[in-house]
């Protein structure tokens, strides 16, 4: 638990907090926060600790004197608590798999508390809602007949439409944003 006391950007000093984040090793008992997977290759172990790798199911052979893994081998599954022997394997081959850091949790600003979900929120999102509630309004307001600014532009839409069809329709009559479809039929 810390506190950040800040005049800056909240979402500038939430990207450099979460940014700074340290490896960690395996210990034992923890839950795993994430798959951890040994790449195949030369370990530096000597050939003595061969049944060490045995033991953990992890298939190798010698090579140069040192103990070799022959596939990636999944050691760790997300969810599970971590091994002796696991922890001890990863240690012995100078793995960190893990990391911790700082997660922002929450934003306190002007007498108010926040949840830090709300430096999601940028122009763009806002922009979108706006939109997508102003088209919900409008149609709405179009489907009861009842005229708002929101569906006006709507209305006048479908008159044009109207009118146009009917101008199409007759011979005689014209006007000169009709003439343009009425020349393309």
């Amino acid at each position: 638990v810390g506190f950040v006391f800040t005049n800056g950007d909240l979402g500038e000093i939430r990207s450099l907090l979460e940014s700074n984040v340290r490896p960690a090793p395996a210990k034992v008992g923890t839950v795993a926060p994430e798959n951890v997977i040994v790449p195949k290759g030369p370990t530096g172990c000597d050939p003595g600790q061969t049944a060490f790798f045995q033991t953990l199911q992890i298939s190798t052979k010698i090579t140069r004197g040192q103990i070799e893994m022959t596939n990636d081998t999944q050691l760790i599954t997300k969810g599970e608590k971590v091994t002796a022997s696991q922890a001890a394997l990863l240690q012995k081959l100078g793995i960190e798999p893990f990391t911790y850091g700082m997660v922002l949790k929450s934003v306190y600003d002007s007498g108010s508390l926040f949840d830090a979900k709300v430096l999601d929120i940028t122009d763009d999102v806002l922009t979108a809602k706006f939109v997508a509630a102003l088209n919900t309004i409008s149609s709405l307001s179009f489907a009861l007949n009842m005229p708002t600014q929101a569906s006006a532009t709507h209305s006048i839409a479908n008159a044009f439409k109207a009118i146009l069809a009917v101008t199409v329709g007759l011979e005689k009559y014209t006007f000169d944003k009709a003439d343009a479809y009425k020349a393309a039929m």
